[in-house]
């Protein structure tokens, strides 16, 4: 490697479409990549916190811990519908027994920055299982 980067600005549009981003990061199991990824003005939206997280900096702990509590051998995208500005991609994992099933909902803007990422999950037991591992990460982070 020459040890030449290129800093992406603002303005400029993704080189890969946000879903094959979005997958190379979950592949690698790397948040870092989600300060390119995510717009600045990003809104999660999580299964165990009741209201929105906005911000790219809330959002980016959220993802990055959901990515540490669900990434296992077991995770695996099973279905995805992908349109010109959101995609839904269904998820499956096993957590200590728990089958989780989720989707990963995603919205984009023009220039191939998320500005909207909601996660839904089933059954109650995933939820539960979640919550707690999130929950114990976040609270960690914030020491």
């Amino acid at each position: 490697m020459s040890g030449v980067t290129h800093t992406v600005k603002a303005s400029e549009p993704m080189n890969k479409h946000p879903i094959e981003a979005w997958h190379d990061l979950v592949r690698a199991k790397d948040p870092s990549g989600l300060d390119h990824l995510l717009a600045e003005d990003v809104v999660f939206i999580s299964p165990v916190v009741h209201t929105p997280q906005r911000g790219k900096a809330l959002a980016k702990g959220y993802l990055s811990a959901a990515m540490q509590v669900l990434s296992n051998p077991s995770f695996r995208y099973v279905r995805e519908i992908i349109g010109s500005s959101d995609a839904m991609l269904e998820f499956e994992t096993d957590i200590d027994g728990v089958l989780v099933n989720g989707v990963d909902i995603i919205k984009w803007n023009e220039r191939g920055e998320i500005v909207e990422f909601k996660v839904m999950v089933r059954p109650l037991k995933a939820i539960t299982v979640i919550h707690e591992r999130m929950g114990a990460m976040l609270a960690a982070a914030r020491r």
